[in-house]
């Protein structure tokens, strides 16, 4: 006879298993519903949009409607020199960080064959394989790296406070290169898909180029900036960094701000439709829409809408954001070569041309 005790301890034990177990599915749904109910918001996120007049002018990088003729003539363009940012986190304390991974290969990749950039610059602090504590470890050592090399200048920075918000450090570096330098910043889950030439000459004074997000167009997304160096705008929202408690706050100063700013002083600013830039957006059912396998018949029909677009889902898309925050665990973390080469999803036909044939 088993005794009581054991009895309670077999059914504790076990029940802790299947939790365990369990967890990942229950998680997973649990978040589905978080973002797919009625009341998530994310339906507006996903609204039906309509290109704006002014927003069409930008991105053919003609005059813009209501401007002054005389003020908004053509002028010097955006420089075609590309800043990524990677590696800012401390591997010690962030286990992962400074794996410079497949994906931000492709993400530099894309600049490289989409934009024919003058320069690419990748700032970091640690990129190492394996990843390092030690800020001086060498980034050669990445094979990705490797790869790359001949097209991308490093950039090394030194650590910071580990104190700080990793997030919004990047934040404030990317306006601080674009205020100094000018050019295009691209987030490195950003995928550049056709040239930018043409919003790189966005007449003065409107200085930056800056895409919405959402179909309500809720905000500005920083993910992807073009702009002028000395710029009005971007000095403006780089001050308004100073003295910001980031524990209290996300996306405001990411999203919400530069919005507010170019509603306030829209001579500055470029403002693109959400499907230049940021189209699908983040939500669950646009993640689930780029990665989803497509059948032969769905997969030859956007693979012809992507050769009769030039490199892109949509007439007027430019780029696409990955969301890895929201797609990572999901998908992009299986992404492997092989897979992107085998596997017809949305998000594998536009990389396909990305991939060197020795990957």
């Amino acid at each position: 006879m088993v005794p009581r005790n054991a009895y309670r301890l077999f059914v504790l034990l076990s029940g802790v298993a299947l939790v365990y177990i369990l967890f990942p599915y229950i998680f997973s749904f649990g978040d589905y519903v978080r973002q797919t109910n009625p009341f998530s918001g994310q339906k507006w996120i996903e609204q039906a949009f309509e290109a704006h007049e002014t927003e069409l002018a930008c991105l053919r990088g003609q005059p813009i409607p209501g401007d002054d003729k005389d003020a908004a003539v053509a002028s010097d363009p955006i420089p075609n020199r590309v800043h990524f940012i990677y590696g800012l986190k401390n591997p010690l304390f962030n286990p992962g960080a400074g794996r410079f991974d497949f994906l931000s290969y492709l993400a530099v990749r894309s600049a490289i064959v989409s934009l024919k950039p003058d320069a690419i610059y990748l700032h970091y602090t640690y990129i190492s394989e394996p990843p390092s504590p030690d800020a001086d470890a060498d980034p050669m050592t990445n094979s990705w790296i490797q790869r790359l090399a001949k097209h991308i200048k490093l950039v090394h920075h030194k650590p910071t406070d580990s104190s700080v918000q990793y997030a919004h450090l990047s934040d404030t570096m990317r306006l601080q290169f674009l205020l100094e330098e000018g050019g295009i910043y691209l987030d490195i889950d950003a995928f550049a898909l056709r040239p930018f030439d043409k919003v790189l000459a966005a007449p003065r004074p409107h200085d930056v180029v800056l895409g919405a997000e959402g179909g309500n167009r809720w905000g500005l997304c920083n993910a992807i900036i073009a702009a002028r160096a000395n710029s009005t705008f971007m000095r403006r929202w780089l001050e308004s960094y100073d003295n910001v408690d980031f524990t209290r706050e996300w996306n405001y100063h990411s999203v919400l701000l530069p919005k507010e700013m170019a509603d306030a002083h829209p001579s500055e600013v470029c403002a693109l439709a959400p499907d230049a830039f940021f189209w699908p957006t983040w939500t669950w059912r646009h993640i689930d829409w780029m990665h989803q396998p497509l059948n032969p018949q769905a997969a030859a029909f956007w693979q012809g809408e992507i050769d009769r677009h030039g490199g892109s889902l949509f007439e007027n898309q430019l780029a696409y954001h990955a969301w890895s925050q929201m797609a990572w665990d999901r998908y992009l973390h299986k992404l492997t070569p092989s897979l992107v080469r085998t596997h017809d999803t949305r998000f594998n036909l536009l990389m396909r041309r990305f991939l060197e044939d020795s990957v």
